[in-house]
């Protein structure tokens, strides 16, 4: 995949681009991505997507509870109302802000520059945008994240990337969760990661469950690397 083209501008296979509507909405939300992207060098962001009720809260929590002691870590949580997930984050012992959209089906980069500047981020390693839970809207827009990580539950039916592309082609990683209830259900973990990675081949994928471990000592250490590899990378950048 070509990483110099912005992810609001990649389209699936067999897509076709309107440059006079699709380039210029998308264009400002591309400039502050970027602004985003200057003002939080030092920090590894994740664009955390999945439909609702894939477990992305209940994840933020059991992945903040394994890695406390390991970096510090913040999440902005979008929905279109209540602070709950928030809350429960909190709950958790991770810092974490709600950005409530008013019914707006997604997160934009504008929101995410406003909200920084109500988050304490000194000395955090690793900030996560839960976003919206949705696999439409989302996929058009960069939040200045370093990597995209779509949730797709067991118990949403195993033909979600054919139906919604974009959203795997502009994820690195894709998580396939509630695993725990995964043999009481028509759903092949082998058929949802062909079809992703049909659509994306560089598609990285684990298969999790918050509740009973399964996966989670896996994607931890994925973010421990991406954050000792965006050290390294500022590191080299100032000598």
């Amino acid at each position: 995949m070509d990483q110099s083209t912005p992810k609001s501008n990649r389209m699936p296979t067999g897509s076709v681009q309107c440059d006079n509507t699709t380039l210029h909405l998308l264009k400002a939300n591309d400039f502050v991505a970027k602004a985003i992207r200057d003002r939080l060098k030092n920090i590894l962001v994740i664009n955390v997507c999945s439909s609702p009720g894939s477990g992305k809260t209940t994840l933020m929590q059991e992945t903040g509870r394994r890695l406390k002691d390991k970096i510090k870590m913040s999440v902005l949580v979008g929905d279109p109302e209540t602070e709950r997930d928030a809350i429960r984050i909190r709950e958790a012992g991770i810092d974490s802000l709600q950005i409530v959209t008013g019914g707006m089906c997604h997160i934009e980069a504008q929101m995410v520059l406003q909200a920084l500047d109500f988050m304490q981020l000194d000395a955090v390693d690793l900030l996560f945008i839960e976003n919206v839970g949705n696999l439409v809207c989302p996929a058009a827009f960069d939040l200045g994240e370093d990597f995209r990580v779509t949730l797709i539950a067991c118990t949403e039916g195993d033909d979600k990337p054919k139906k919604y592309p974009r959203m795997f082609l502009t994820s690195e990683m894709m998580l396939v969760s509630k695993s725990d209830i995964l043999q009481y259900l028509p759903f092949s973990v082998e058929a949802v990661t062909k079809d992703a990675r049909d659509i994306n081949p560089d598609l990285e994928v684990i298969t999790i469950s918050s509740l009973n471990g399964e996966g989670i000592d896996e994607w931890c250490e994925w973010l421990i690397q991406k954050v000792e590899k965006k050290k390294q990378s500022v590191l080299e950048t100032i000598n």
